[in-house]
């Protein structure tokens, strides 16, 4: 079994180009579940003060799996992948 915490996902893909925003969260539909926080295997989902945002920097380290979204019940999470020729390229696997 692969330690999913200590995976080094850079050794199986990159990322390229400028995706822009293509994952956001509407905070007035999120209703705290927490889904998304356990479903990215990246972990790029963070709660603070009552309120789940992406980190920052997740255009660089999305696997763009679109898991989150579909975990999201009350549909919150808006998920479209990147523009084609930009985002994740995946080496193996």
């Amino acid at each position: 079994m692969v330690d999913l915490d200590n995976y080094e996902y850079e050794t199986i893909s990159t990322h390229v180009g400028d995706t822009g925003d293509f994952i956001s969260i509407d905070n007035e539909k999120c209703n705290n579940c927490g889904r998304c926080l356990v479903i990215c295997i990246k972990n790029l989902w963070k709660k603070k003060d009552g309120k789940i945002y992406i980190v920052p920097e997740y255009k660089s380290k999305c696997v763009e799996c679109g898991s989150c979204a579909l975990v999201c019940e009350p549909g919150a999470i808006d998920f479209s992948y990147p523009a084609g020729g930009t985002g994740v390229v995946y080496l193996k696997g």
